[in-house]
């Protein structure tokens, strides 16, 4: 099983159905070193605000999220998801675990 780091819009059910064809049973979890900012993204009807973490290296700042356990064909889903905008790393959270987590691409 992989883990993933949802602080945004995958945390959401409905987004998690229509990926994953179920909902999700996250743990609350924190990535330290980092802030939330905003990207703007056009969508069919405007332009969208989604939340991407920035890495900060300053230990004062944390996003909280879930981490969830899913399989290697859902984080290919959840790369389709995510699009051309955002891209996966790596990151380790407050408990020592490693998961996967969404950035910004630029």
């Amino acid at each position: 099983m992989e883990k993933l780091f949802a602080y945004g819009t995958l945390k959401d059910k409905d987004i998690q159905e229509n990926i994953f064809g179920r909902s999700l049973k996250g743990v609350p979890d924190r990535l330290i070193g980092f802030v939330i900012n905003y990207i703007e993204i056009e969508e069919e009807f405007g332009i969208e605000k989604y939340p991407i973490i920035v890495a900060t290296e300053n230990p004062d700042d944390i996003v909280t999220g879930l981490v969830y356990d899913i399989t290697e064909e859902d984080v290919n889903l959840a790369d389709t998801y995510e699009g051309l905008h955002y891209k996966r790393i790596e990151v380790t959270l407050e408990s020592l675990q490693t998961a996967w987590a969404y950035i910004v691409t630029n």
